[in-house]
């Protein structure tokens, strides 16, 4: 009887491509794969370190598993990923419910470290050199029929003041044009609809090895040797959003119009204290860019709010930014004191009521702008990607090629004959909710 494995992937869609390739190197070895921890002889968590509620999401994760290891079949635990790598030794002597621990440039070593653990082993570390994190690579790709994420570049080396990525994952470190268009093809010929192109900073993409931003050298690429309809664009830095890559999106029919441009706060004593590159002057040159060059660009960003020394006026700021740039998505955090990032010894931290406050201010203020924006997309006619088949409730599940996968809303509609997973079909909108639509198939 094949033993059974099961993998909790926690944190960014990166952190996923890992555990893709962990599976599939599992799979290879004659283990079987199984949805559920409760099924499972050993189970692998790939955990999320980035920010304190992501480390206390691994932690409860892992102690939920080592109540299925008393009280149930679970014979193991296997822990990978960031917090692995960070924390590595306290996690192997305050949690001696993990029996491995690989860092991030051990994971080649998940069938080894599985075994040993079969076997009755515990207490087994492997952190191996950052370099060796996988860049790409065979994967079992768990988003579905409809999508897959690919990453094309890993670690990062931006030095944002609040950010332990570098720390964790190392510099940047580009895959190559001819690498990425490999795993592209074998996407294309697995029949995926939707690439969303990925890394920390994509828009960084081939500085390291071409000495140039070659983003839209590898779109093109990846176009020429695919027949994936739509191709999508993930964290790109304002800084590095080059006229070309305008261009490219613009003139390239199989790019959405959509482009995710984290810009973290808005006024430039901010932008300073964060350590990121440029000021509030080529962030709006950016979107005035990006709007100019191609209508109806969906633009999404992130915020962070209560960084140390944010003061009321810098809030307030950047809350009339938001109202008068209309992002059509936006996501924000509170400010997170992760030791070991510069920001963590700074004066004035930002205490947790203030920030919580602010972060609800700010999601209200998105919330009215995003009201508005839905509204005016009923009766609209519109492509959408259909991703699941919701039976409770009898709808199909799908996006627009406004809506990102994992991260923005879902579009519901009716079909008055069968529609499968990965279709892309035409959908009259009928209704507006705060962030989802509601439609129907057009015959």
């Amino acid at each position: 009887m094949k033993e059974k494995i099961s993998f909790t992937s926690l944190g960014c869609a990166k952190n996923l491509c890992d555990t893709e390739v962990m599976l599939n190197l599992l799979s290879k070895e004659g283990f079987e794969i199984v949805p559920d921890a409760e099924d499972a002889d050993v189970v692998v968590v790939n955990t999320c370190a980035f920010i304190e509620d992501a480390k206390r999401e691994s932690i409860d994760t892992i102690l939920d598993l080592a109540w299925l290891k008393k009280n149930h079949t679970l014979r193991g635990i296997v822990v990978t990923g960031c917090m692995a790598e960070r924390y590595r030794e306290e996690l192997l002597s305050e949690m001696p419910e993990i029996d491995a621990l690989l860092g991030i440039g051990s994971e080649s070593k998940i069938v080894g470290a599985v075994r040993a653990v079969l076997d009755g082993k515990s207490g087994i570390s492997d952190i191996g050199d950052k370099a060796g994190c996988p860049l790409g690579g065979d994967r079992v790709v768990t988003t579905g029929d409809a999508m897959a994420y690919l990453k094309i570049a890993e670690g990062c080396s931006n030095r944002c003041a609040y950010c332990a990525i570098p720390m964790i994952r190392g510099p940047l470190r580009s895959r190559t044009v001819e690498d990425i268009v490999a795993e592209a093809r074998d996407l294309d010929a697995l029949g995926i609809k939707e690439l969303c192109l990925i890394a920390q900073d994509t828009s960084a993409y081939g500085i390291d090895l071409y000495g140039e931003y070659a983003l839209p050298r590898l779109i093109r690429a990846i176009t020429d040797a695919t027949r994936i309809p739509w191709i999508r664009l993930l964290y790109c830095y304002p800084d590095k959003i080059t006229d070309e890559l305008v261009s490219e999106i613009r003139d390239n029919d199989r790019v959405v119009k959509y482009i995710d441009i984290p810009i973290q706060h808005i006024t430039d004593r901010m932008l300073r204290a964060m350590n990121r590159h440029g000021d509030r002057a080529m962030i709006e040159d950016a979107v005035r860019r990006l709007r100019g060059a191609v209508p109806g660009i969906v633009l999404r960003t992130t915020l962070i709010v209560g960084f140390p020394g944010e003061t009321g006026e810098d809030f307030e700021e950047l809350c009339r930014f938001v109202k008068e740039t209309e992002f059509d998505r936006l996501g924000a955090f509170t400010y997170s004191r992760e030791e070991d990032t510069p920001a963590y010894s700074f004066p004035d931290q930002i205490d947790e009521d203030t920030k919580a406050r602010r972060y609800d201010a700010l999601m209200k203020t998105q919330l009215r702008i995003s009201e508005k924006k839905m509204k005016k997309r009923i009766g609209k006619t519109v492509p959408v990607l259909t991703e699941s088949f919701d039976p409770v409730a009898e709808t199909y599940v799908g996006r627009t090629a406004g809506e990102a996968p994992d991260v923005d809303g879902k579009v519901f509609f009716t079909a008055s004959r069968p529609v499968s997973e990965g279709e892309i079909t035409d959908v009259l909108i009928t209704d507006a909710m705060d962030y989802d639509l509601v439609g129907k198939v057009v015959i």
